[in-house]
């Protein structure tokens, strides 16, 4: 059976859930194998995490020649794999980064990409949503090594044992991979919520909260979730850029989507319109939103959600 390699998404080791997702998907194509680019020291923590999702080898890529330099000497260590293990598959986060890297490992291996799949069969057929989320289709590599870049939550983890055997792997970088280099950064501070990218749950709000936040927040911390915010809003200035969802923002998927007070413009359904399950809550009956829902509210955002919300917490208690 051949390898199907998966990068690790990781925060400082931690490996985030959707890299899991992926370990799963990635069972569907062949055996798996997980990437770790990162601190040497941080690699067994990750191997872990990764073995209980089906990793069956893991190539650990210490990181201290290429740390501080954007995107290129990752793609570089990638196509240096692809070249040893000539894989099934490669599959990535479907995120800034990561599409980045899969466009790079493209050229660099003359492979076909697909980006923000939301679906993988054992095939190798991809579900993609496209033209600002108009049209599903279903697309596969026909050249190369297929490159895939998936979004988060397009599959729920599935743990099962992986021999997860160790392979150091020291990739040799080129100088001109190492030609942009990250001279500043600063940790993003934290809301004690999860990012808004990876979340199971997203509560966003747009032009009908009139501002007020405080009941889209409400609902987010009784449900677990993330926040987010329509191009209006945040055109306005009442949530920061970061939480914008839509076309020209952040694209999500969650399992379940909930939107307040947002029309439903084609710039944000472009967005969110891969969400398992949407639910809308708007005083206008006609808004384009209701098009597209599985459950719709018609109401003010600022008596439902709180009620929403203290049903939820009495529910939980």
């Amino acid at each position: 059976m051949s390898e199907v390699l998966v990068l690790i998404d990781h925060v400082d080791g931690a490996v985030r859930k959707p890299t899991n997702e992926l370990l799963t998907i990635a069972r569907r194509l062949g055996e798996p194998s997980a990437v770790f680019i990162g601190p040497a020291d941080q690699a067994a923590g990750a191997v872990e995490t990764v073995k209980k999702y089906g990793a069956e080898k893991v190539y650990v890529v210490d990181d201290a020649e290429i740390k501080g330099y954007l995107v290129a000497p990752k793609a570089e260590v990638l196509a240096q794999l692809v070249e040893k293990t000539s894989p099934a598959a490669v599959l990535i986060v479907s995120g800034g980064e990561g599409k980045e890297i899969g466009a790079r490992l493209a050229v660099k291996t003359s492979s076909g990409l697909i980006t923000d799949a939301v679906d993988v069969t054992a095939e190798g057929v991809t579900t993609q949503s496209v033209f600002a989320g108009n049209y599903s289709v279903t697309s596969k590599v026909t050249k190369g090594t297929p490159i895939i870049a998936i979004k988060p939550n397009s599959a729920s983890p599935e743990e099962t044992a992986g021999a997860g055997t160790v392979e150091e792997f020291a990739a040799t970088i080129s100088d001109a991979a190492k030609t942009a280099q990250i001279v500043a950064a600063q940790p993003r501070q934290s809301t004690g919520r999860p990012d808004l990218t990876e979340a199971a749950i997203v509560v966003s709000g747009g032009r009908g909260t009139g501002g007020d936040f405080a009941p889209v927040e409400k609902l987010a911390d009784a449900l677990g979730a993330a926040v987010g915010a329509s191009r209006a809003a945040v055109d306005s200035g009442w949530m920061p850029h970061t939480f914008q969802v839509g076309q020209t923002g952040k694209t999500v998927s969650p399992q379940l989507y909930v939107a307040n007070g947002i029309s439903g413009a084609i710039q944000h359904r472009a967005g969110m319109q891969t969400s398992k399950t949407i639910v809308a809550v708007n005083k206008d009956e006609e808004a384009p939103i209701f098009e597209l829902v599985d459950f719709g509210v018609v109401g003010d955002l600022h008596a439902v959600l709180p009620a929403l919300a203290d049903a939820v917490e009495a529910r939980k208690n």
